[in-house]
């Protein structure tokens, strides 16, 4: 275990970034997939009760370019986070970790057998070769009008936190999830204080009738103030027509409350190298 422990002492979390909000994430030898959307440019996704959205980017990697997978975080089903190229072609003996509502359906449908339902506050374990994650749930609410949330799935937040099996705690990396802000969130910073990377879901997500499903700009830049992490990363932003908030509404609203700096700049196929030692600077390539 010695010798496991020495070889993650200096290890980074590698965040690739997909697209939408599907990235990779590489910690020693664990590799992680979240809410895996593999569909094209000008593809379709389904959102539910007949509603499309076009996709406006290509995916920086297909889901046949995958590397092994250790597990998949799902924040929730909808088919911009798991569309019908990750249903068909992903390996359903890869653990999924989401919501209760989501594991029913990916292991009675669509016979992802090894799939796991997280309630809020609750977690599970991955291990590979001496590097370890813990994946908690975390509270999250993807409209604010009540009849609204009662049509859309479920969606959680989740806490990630990578360390060696047996050993501290070296990073813990917030994914938000398609949440709005509310109070029910500031919770999080109580439980896990000094969180090292938060990845939010933005864009500002629109749906008919002027509903807005995820966070914009502001309130995006709000969430990150409110749980105050080391480092921001933008993500689920321009991908699909329904996303109205543009990254840069993100960033000015970032600069004006004093968070500009903490934002990695990672663009759609680059990949952020986050150092676990606090203060040390991300790289991208």
């Amino acid at each position: 275990m010695s010798g496991t422990t020495d070889n993650l002492a200096d290890a980074a979390v590698d965040v690739r970034f997909i697209g939408n909000a599907t990235v990779l994430l590489s910690y020693g030898p664990l590799t992680l997939l979240t809410d895996p959307n593999f569909l094209h440019r000008g593809q379709y996704a389904h959102l539910g009760y007949g509603l499309l959205s076009r996709r406006l980017t290509e995916p920086a990697l297909d889901v046949h370019e995958l590397p092994r997978l250790d597990g998949i975080v799902l924040s929730h089903l909808h088919g911009d986070h798991w569309d019908r190229r990750a249903r068909r072609h992903l390996d359903r003996s890869v653990p999924v970790l989401t919501t209760p509502h989501a594991a029913r359906r990916l292991r009675v449908v669509q016979g992802f057998r090894r799939t796991a339902g997280l309630r809020a506050w609750h977690g599970l374990s991955l291990q590979r070769g001496g590097a370890q994650v813990r994946i908690t749930a975390l509270p999250g609410r993807h409209a604010g009008h009540a009849v609204l949330r009662g049509l859309l799935p479920p969606v959680m937040g989740s806490m990630l936190e990578f360390g060696p099996v047996g050993g501290p705690v070296r990073m813990r990396l917030y994914i938000s999830g398609d949440t709005l802000v509310y109070d029910g969130l500031d919770e999080i910073a109580r439980r896990f204080p000094a969180a090292d990377l938060a990845l939010l879901h933005l864009g500002g997500t629109t749906l008919p009738g002027g509903f807005v499903v995820t966070m914009d700009g502001a309130q995006g830049a709000e969430l990150a103030r409110r749980l105050d992490p080391r480092l921001l990363l933008p993500v689920h932003y321009g991908d699909y027509t329904v996303m109205k908030s543009p990254l840069t509404a993100f960033l000015a609203e970032a600069d004006r409350i004093g968070l500009g700096d903490r934002v990695v700049h990672c663009g759609h196929g680059r990949t952020a190298r986050v150092a676990c030692e606090p203060g040390a600077a991300p790289t991208v390539r």
